[in-house]
């Protein structure tokens, strides 16, 4: 899954981390909803999540993802980075809530999520080429 050439990914690879980055950003939207006892209805959710799966797009655009979707670096971060700075910043515009906490456990469960899979991808691929 981790590419360094610099020929575009497989779609089905493209495929994987969009849906991937997608639902861990849905994730953490129903997370932070339940953690604050907060409706988990698929509206409420979505309300949630859409500053962010909007940011995410951006950054796939930004990153220019679909060449190398699965690499930390530079891939990942830039993508994690500007899924939070333009998440945080519809959520400002539309009126909804940005204390700095929420900023700064937004880009740790972020991070995680978004890079952790990345990480975990990468591992996986060179244990399979040792192997």
């Amino acid at each position: 899954m981790t590419r360094r050439s610099s020929r575009p990914a497989a779609r089905p690879e493209i495929v994987r981390a969009v849906v991937l980055d997608a639902a861990l950003i849905v994730v953490f939207a129903l997370v932070g909803r339940a953690s604050h006892g907060e409706d988990l209805a698929p509206s409420g959710v979505l309300g949630t999540a859409w500053p962010f799966l909007a940011g995410g797009l951006v950054g796939w655009i930004v990153a220019r993802a679909w060449r190398s979707p699965s690499r930390v670096v530079p891939t990942g971060l830039v993508v994690w980075a500007v899924t939070v700075v333009v998440g945080v910043v519809l959520r400002a515009l539309t009126g909804e809530g940005v204390v700095v906490p929420f900023v700064i456990t937004t880009a740790i469960i972020l991070a995680i999520l978004m890079l952790g899979w990345r990480a975990i991808a990468a591992l996986v691929v060179r244990r399979r080429a040792r192997a």
